[in-house]
């Protein structure tokens, strides 16, 4: 009577016994953690952002008048700022360059802002004064535009997003993306083409 039981449970301890061994030999079978190529995590809520797009420099060009025009990065000192400006000759005829930059400060939608220009020198760079220069294919001019980023109490601040460059009044102007973070001084200083700024 108690034979048939336990041929049954033994045929039982057999069965569980070859489950197990199968499982094992899955578990073997399946590859490390080192072997696994990870899968890409897409973004989350709580991280997508949407930064506004940063605007972009121009495509170099010769323009017509032979003045090609570059504004370099941001020089910052004490709350004083600075760019400077490359006018590079790029045609095979001389140019004549003389004065003073055209300069304008421009928000987010291009349009000019109410500023104070003058020229001369400024924390960040020595005005060498006007001066005629007469330049060959490929020869530059440089000219320093300076701001401060001063912040006084009660008055409202000023800062831009583009500056319009030309070589001269009522010539073709470059427009380069350039924060001027002016504070409250709405004030712009300019010095003279030269082709070395003076120490």
């Amino acid at each position: 009577m108690h034979r048939p039981a336990r041929v049954g449970l033994l045929a039982g301890l057999l069965l569980l016994t070859a489950c197990g061994t199968q499982s094992a030999a899955v578990t073997t079978d399946r590859p490390s953690l080192t072997q696994l190529t990870p899968r890409p995590l897409g973004p989350t809520p709580f991280t997508t952002v949407h930064p506004d797009p940063t605007p972009a420099p121009p495509r170099p060009t010769c323009p017509a008048s032979g003045a090609s025009i570059t504004v370099g990065p941001i020089d910052a000192a004490l709350g004083h700022r600075a760019v400077v400006v490359k006018l590079t000759n790029c045609r095979s005829t001389p140019i004549t360059v003389n004065g003073y930059p055209d300069v304008a400060v421009l928000d987010a939608d291009r349009r000019a802002m109410n500023l104070t220009i003058t020229r001369g020198t400024s924390y960040m760079a020595i005005d060498p004064g006007p001066k005629k220069l007469i330049l060959g294919k490929g020869e530059t001019a440089l000219a320093a535009i300076s701001w401060s980023n001063t912040v006084e109490a009660g008055e409202d601040k000023a800062s831009g997003t583009y500056l319009a460059v030309a070589r001269g009044k009522g010539e073709h102007a470059v427009v380069w993306p350039v924060d001027t973070d002016l504070g409250t001084t709405a004030k712009v200083t300019l010095t003279a083409w030269c082709r070395k700024f003076p120490t």
